[in-house]
Formats: structure tokens, sequence, C-alpha cells
């Protein structure tokens, strides 16, 4: 993972309340029945001797059978060694700021397909040049040629970019920020076999207008590309990809952001790379 160009908090509150909750002594449902006994001091300190001891014995085997791939939990959950960095570079190279040279495997195709989600998403797809150059790096030649002209009519119908708030240009008007930007959660390999493969990825995508008067504040959503990849010329490539909402997670209780905070935060925190 590493901080680069875009392709084109607050702080949340842990825990509960901050009140005290006190619960008073069961009544009995016969106030002249027999009252409880009180347990033998004796009793209660070997239980909790017992407790403590349970409690070191535990720790001491844990502390002698790490989670590793060849002594894996009794119950086949992932090892803890299972998302550490493989030490594989994903990439070695840029092509028009967007990364290239994945790995010819399963990894690379990942890394490939999380990258070109991001690409795909930026603000670089309304600005032209951009749009082009994007198109070029991440789809196969004869796929980006047949795609170019639609993609570049989308990208500037009038009454699309009316819609979101943007000038004739694609930019945004005076004194606003225009975000769109895709932040990957995870990917999974759907199909693989050597010079083809099919990956999802799933991500949020910030979209909107920051700034004072926006009608088209920045709002996040959720979405699930699958991408098929083809190996060309030293890496992958689109050949095609399909687009579903979701998986949603549930929204915390948190305040929204100002518009100052919002565009100041797309301003200060750069893009990344992706990689698995």
């Amino acid at each position: 993972m590493s901080n680069d160009d875009q392709y084109g908090g607050g702080h949340g509150e842990v825990g509960g309340t901050g009140q005290t909750r006190t619960r008073l002594p069961d009544s009995p449902a016969d106030p002249y029945g027999p009252t409880r006994r009180t347990p033998r001091p004796t009793r209660s300190l070997v239980t909790v001797v017992g407790v403590v001891v349970l409690l070191i014995a535990a720790i001491a085997f844990a502390n002698q059978t790490p989670d590793t791939p060849e002594n894996k939990p009794a119950d086949n959950a992932p090892a803890a060694s299972s998302t550490t960095a493989t030490g594989t570079l994903p990439v070695t190279g840029k092509a028009s700021g967007i990364p290239r040279g994945f790995a010819h495997d399963e990894q690379g195709a990942q890394s490939a397909a999380a990258n070109y989600a991001v690409a795909l998403g930026s603000d670089g797809m309304f600005d032209t040049t951009r749009r082009r150059a994007i198109v070029q790096a991440v789809y196969l030649p004869d796929v980006a040629a047949a795609r170019q002209s639609g993609l570049d009519k989308v990208y500037s119908d009038q009454a699309f970019l009316a819609s979101i708030g943007l000038e004739a240009s694609g930019k945004a008007p005076r004194g606003l920020t225009f975000i769109s930007r895709t932040n990957p959660v995870g990917t999974k390999v759907e199909k693989y076999s050597g010079d083809a493969a099919s990956v999802s990825v799933w991500y949020s995508a910030l979209f909107g207008l920051a700034g004072e008067g926006s009608k088209n504040p920045v709002a996040e959503g959720w979405y699930t590309n699958t991408f098929e990849l083809r190996w060309f010329d030293g890496d992958w490539r689109i050949s095609d990809f399909t687009q579903k909402d979701g998986p949603a997670p549930v929204g915390r209780d948190q305040s929204a952001a100002s518009a100052e905070e919002m565009a100041a935060a797309v301003a200060q925190f750069g893009g990344l790379t992706y990689a698995r």
C-alpha cells in the first residue's frame, strides 16, 4: 500500500453511554420464605484460585502453539499469517499514473482489479484527456478502441453533467470541489485459468460536490464490480466488467462532515494504490 494520486475524523465513541447502571438485589417471591445461604469464604477462595490457575495454564498453552499455516486451530479458522504481506511487489511501473506490471498469478489479478476499480471510479473519467489515458491503460486494446467513443459520449453528456452539478466541461463550479473516489475493501477470485481471471472487487464510493451551496453533497455508496481479465503483453487487462449494488453495511450514528471538512479531507488525503 502506498500513498499516491487519485488517478485523476472525527473521533468515534467506543463503548457505552458513560452512565452507571445500578442493579438492586432481587427480591424473593415469598418475603417470608427461607433466606439465601451465604457461601462459605473458604469455598469462594478455592473457586477463585482454581479459575486463576486455569487461566495461567491456558495462556502458557497458547504461547507454546502459535497460529501458523502449519499448525492451524482445530476449528479451521484462518491463520493470522494468512493476511500478512507475501513479499511480492504489487507493481513494477506505471502507465498514465496507473500501476502496471502485475504478477501473472491470482494475487496479481486481484491487485490489477482493485487498482482498475480505483481508476475507473476516479474524477479523471470526467476529463477527456485523462479518461482516454485511463481507458487505454486498463482495457485490452481492441476493447478500448470499441468503448472509447461510447465512454466519451456518456461523460460529456450535458444533461448527465448538469444532473450531478458539473459544468459542461466536466469541472466543478467555482467554490465547489468535485469528489469521485473508489475505496476497495476486498477482492475475490471468481475464476482463474492462467491467462484469464474473473475477480470481484467490493468497494465503497464517495461521490458529489463539497462546498457551500452544493445541491449534490458528497454521499457514500457500496458496490461490487466483477472484472473479466486477460493476460496481454505482460500485464492484466480488462475485457469486460459488471457492477451491482452492495453489500452495504449498516451506517453508524455519526454526524456528517461539513462541506469544508469534506473538501479539506479529499485535498489532504491522497489516493492509494491497492494490492492483495
